[in-house]
């Protein structure tokens, strides 16, 4: 296997600055600031984020999902609840997102609950005909013995729902995070980069606090 020198490969952040008396005083605002932001910037996938969950045992587990929707409430995604991130959750319910978009990311931190059933159903049918079945036949997380086999469970079901409503499985569904922590990261030269933190007090304000790089 041919080496890479590691020790030398870095970049340098010298697109913007983060000073808190230009930050939101509500952490939400702010993340839909960065998240236009991003789109604006065509980063691909901006609302990809690394989902970390833990469950009974301790072993931490991360996984990368995509947001679907935000508001004051928190962000919301869809999975299989009966997957391995289902299960710890299902454990678990504290729970970290984080974002990465080049020379910025934000790292949250909060609980999950479930969606109702129908959001679920609602977001469900709004997704291709093919993301539908595949939730239908793959039993996520599961041991499977080949592909082949879940090509023919697919190309069955495939022709099974041909002009037909495909079911939501009661096995999937939507989850909400409710944050309690934010922290905005702005790279800056030199690794002194700048790190906003917002946590939730126990009168429903933010806090809005400087980290040390």
């Amino acid at each position: 296997m041919p080496q890479r020198d590691l020790n030398n490969m870095r970049e340098q952040y010298d697109a913007d600055i983060l000073l808190e008396a230009n930050c939101h005083t509500n952490p939400f605002q702010q993340f839909d600031a960065w998240f236009q932001d991003a789109i604006q910037q065509n980063i691909i996938e901006p609302n990809a984020m690394t989902l970390a969950t833990v469950g009974h045992d301790g072993q931490p587990s991360a996984r990368i999902v995509l947001l679907k929707s935000f508001d004051k409430n928190g962000f919301v995604f869809y999975s299989n609840y009966e997957s391995h991130k289902g299960k710890q959750i299902q454990e678990n319910e504290k729970v970290a997102l984080l974002f990465w978009w080049q020379q910025r990311q934000i790292r949250i931190e909060g609980a999950v609950q479930k969606l109702d059933r129908e959001s679920a159903m609602q977001y469900f049918h709004s997704r291709p005909i093919e993301s539908q079945i595949g939730a239908t036949v793959s039993l996520q997380s599961s041991i499977i013995e080949s592909r082949e086999i879940l090509d023919e469970k697919y190309d069955t079901a495939y022709k099974a729902y041909a002009n037909k409503v495909v079911p939501l499985p009661d096995y999937w569904g939507g989850y909400l995070v409710v944050p309690t922590l934010f922290e905005f990261w702005q790279g800056r030269m030199s690794r002194l980069h700048d790190r906003i933190q917002y946590s939730l007090q126990a009168n429903q304000d933010w806090k809005i606090e400087r980290l040390s790089p």
